[in-house]
């Protein structure tokens, strides 16, 4: 079975439009939007890179800014045109994030590749995925980047929710047994890394880091806990995330995490 096959049947029966829509998914989606909001400004042209349903195209779209998405999967992108309004300056393209050559270089000021590199299960693809979504990147401009980090997939998945076995995962080679590193295979759908991994495959390109965001933290093991929170409770429990999610000793506690990058050294 090849490697996109995997993929394309995961998405098309996983309910991804509402994957960020639950009280615990919010923490994720409210996380990234908090740092695009951060960076981006009036007149900005945006590239999502693996849309999605286009969950945060569209955000971005109602906000005013004109985006433009990339899909692999048709299905995906079927309810990402049904989700689109009239008035949104949006277009979406079925494209592989490894070639981007229909797009030409310097173009966007924010490019977010919030999926891709989930799928990705060697250096030299999470690499190639990265070089296109900086070279379509203009010089100085922002690109968001997000991985699905071992460590809170092994405690909420595997050792909370038992959807794996840890110790069989150890006896089959997709764990470490002594360090608990992840090995992961495109029949797994998912790679696991951790930021020794980000910064290894970021070591080659001339940016400039400004943020490593844990980007839902605790909100995957704590799902129960936040669904049953009053307003109050979840605002309190955002404003302690958000405190947090870049403290060092904290940031490998966490299912998803963002690199948020310069294109360009910082002079």
């Amino acid at each position: 079975m090849e490697t996109y096959d995997f993929i394309i049947d995961f998405y098309n029966s996983y309910d991804e439009d509402c994957r960020l829509t639950t009280k615990h998914g919010a923490v994720e989606f409210l996380t990234t939007m908090r740092y695009i909001e951060k960076y981006i400004r009036s007149g900005a042209c945006v590239l999502e890179i693996g849309a999605g349903t286009g969950r945060y195209s569209h955000t971005l779209a109602r906000q005013g800014y004109t985006v433009d998405a990339v899909e692999l999967v048709d299905h995906n992108i079927e309810v990402f045109r049904k989700n689109t309004l009239p008035n949104e300056k949006i277009t979406i393209t079925q494209g592989n994030a490894l070639d981007l050559s229909f797009i030409p270089d310097n173009k966007y000021d924010i490019t977010l590749l919030l999926g891709p590199l989930y799928h990705l299960y060697n250096i030299e693809d999470k690499r190639q995925a990265l070089k296109e979504a900086i070279r379509v990147t203009k010089q100085g401009g922002i690109v968001f980047a997000a991985y699905v980090i071992s460590d809170g997939s092994v405690i909420d998945e595997g050792f909370q929710r038992k959807n794996f076995n840890v110790a069989d995962y150890i006896k089959n080679g997709l764990l470490n047994g002594k360090t608990f590193a992840a090995k992961s295979e495109p029949k797994d759908l998912f790679e696991f890394v951790r930021k020794e991994d980000i910064d290894e495959v970021m070591s080659v390109f001339p940016t400039t880091r400004l943020h490593y965001v844990a980007s839902d933290g605790f909100s995957r093991v704590l799902r129960e806990t936040i669904a049953t929170m009053d307003d109050d409770t979840f605002e309190l429990y955002l404003k302690y995330h958000f405190a947090i999610c870049e403290r060092a000793d904290m940031v490998g506690a966490t299912s998803h995490a963002l690199d948020i990058f310069k294109k360009g050294f910082e002079l």
